[in-house]
């Protein structure tokens, strides 16, 4: 294949120009790989799936932070073992935690504590949830999900950021409210110290799990952008709750402390109001991310060059011309691809190498789980115009929905003149076929 078969041409409506690299290794035919359109289905924006632009930050400007990001994107191949570790971690922690608050709550009657022995309560409900959408999404694809759960995993992150909103945020603030309105002195504030510095003890051990896991996945990436960038939801989530447990302990420590010293019940008030604001800020921000993946997020830039230059690396590409990828999952993506392959191949031959490149591409991409390849030509070669994609987010238009309504209605007049009679399996009606899953042959169930 020679430099000009792969030139690439300029972007028609609706296509993204492509020009991919020349030298790329082949990886050959990988004969043990799923059938196209069809994987292992279990798991932001629609992913764009050029190298050259990240359509969700592009914020990062130079060469460095590009790769770092690149690593936060990437480790979600890495964090799922790391990530139930870290969950179990806070897990035992808060649950301790949140006991011994609520015991040293019902001795000195001090707001902050209550703020925060709601806070850990609500940070042990958070992990169980967590739990519960890894386990959840296991579960197999069916007819309803054919792509699988994969995204109940950022589902339940996503709840998790609305228990620590409405059971920690709120309540916190609804405590110091009433503490500002009627103070109460704080009996036997040594209880108060005792605990705090327990918990201090407890979470510090907790985020330590959690940071030793996310430095064995983030790379060059910083904290921030681990967050920002992460697919597997559990260790930013852990992160955050940590980070806000350890900020919130020290805001209790010193409302307790200047309530000590000063003999004035205000200062108690004022930690409870400041922990309810801090869960606040915690909250909103995981929400911004797991709303973020929910969404679907695209792969990771590092990622979509490996794509590109597994089907690059087909002898019988000439180019991509455009694809399209998306999270299914932390670890499962969905990829969509317009190639245009030599002109001269017939029809079995294009369906082997549209095999080969998805075989190369599941081999350069293990997360690659649902991939579908489109055979297509460059305009010059073209017998009808190209139908431009849809604009994301808009209406269908009210002409189609009448016509769809219309062919409805007639379909529906066209059923009531079938006979009574059970036509024979090969000719029955649509409308006296059973749902089934994976579909099957009438004739076949017929037998």
């Amino acid at each position: 294949m020679t430099t000009n078969d792969r030139t690439a041409r300029p972007a028609e409506p609706g296509e993204e120009a492509r020009t991919a690299p020349d030298a790329h290794p082949g990886h050959g035919d990988h004969g043990d790989h799923a059938d196209h359109g069809h994987g292992d289905a279990g798991h932001g924006d629609a992913g764009q799936g050029h190298a050259g632009a990240d359509p969700d930050h592009g914020d990062a400007d130079d060469a460095k932070n590009d790769h770092a990001e690149n690593d936060a994107d990437d480790s979600h191949g890495h964090g799922q073992h790391g990530g139930l570790k870290a969950v179990l971690a806070a897990l035992g922690a808060n649950v301790a935690i949140a006991i011994s608050k609520f015991v040293a709550f019902s001795v000195t009657g001090a707001a902050s504590m209550l703020a925060e022995g709601v806070h850990s309560l609500a940070d042990s409900t958070n992990q169980v949830l967590l739990l519960v959408g890894v386990r959840r999404a296991r579960r197999g694809a069916d007819e309803d999900h054919p792509f699988g759960y994969g995204r109940e995993r950022f589902f339940w992150a996503f709840v998790v950021a609305l228990v620590l909103f409405s059971l920690g945020s709120l309540f916190a603030l609804y405590q110091g409210v009433l503490k500002l309105r009627d103070p109460e002195p704080i009996v036997s504030p040594v209880w108060d110290f005792g605990v705090l510095g327990f918990a201090v003890v407890a979470e510090s051990l907790s985020l330590r799990t959690a940071v030793v896991e996310i430095r064995r996945v983030k790379g060059d990436a910083t904290f921030r952008q681990f967050v920002r960038r992460a697919k597997v939801p559990e260790l930013p989530v852990i992160l955050l709750e940590d980070l806000g447990a350890l900020c919130g302990l020290l805001l209790a420590l010193t409302a307790v402390g200047l309530t000590e010293l000063t003999g004035d019940p205000i200062w108690d008030a004022y930690g409870s109001l400041g922990i309810g604001l801090l869960l606040g800020v915690i909250a909103v921000v995981l929400a911004t991310e797991m709303k973020s993946l929910l969404i679907g997020e695209s792969a990771s830039r590092k990622q979509r060059e490996a794509i590109e230059a597994a089907v690059m690396s087909e002898p019988s590409v000439l180019r991509l011309i455009h694809m399209r990828t998306e999270h299914l999952g932390p670890e499962e993506l969905l990829i969509g691809a317009k190639v245009e392959f030599i002109h001269d191949l017939t029809l079995p031959e294009v369906a082997a190498a549209v095999d080969r490149v998805e075989s190369n591409v599941r081999a350069n991409v293990p997360e690659a789980r649902v991939m579908y390849v489109e055979p297509d030509v460059s305009k010059d070669h073209r017998d009808a115009p190209l139908v431009v994609e849809h604009v994301p987010g808009t209406d269908v238009p009210d002409e189609v929905r009448e016509r769809m309504a219309a062919d409805a209605a007639a379909a529906r007049a066209r059923a009531r003149t079938i006979p009574a009679d059970d036509p024979p399996p090969g000719q029955r009606h649509r409308s006296d076929r059973r749902r089934r899953w994976p579909p099957v042959d009438e004739d076949d169930a017929a037998g």
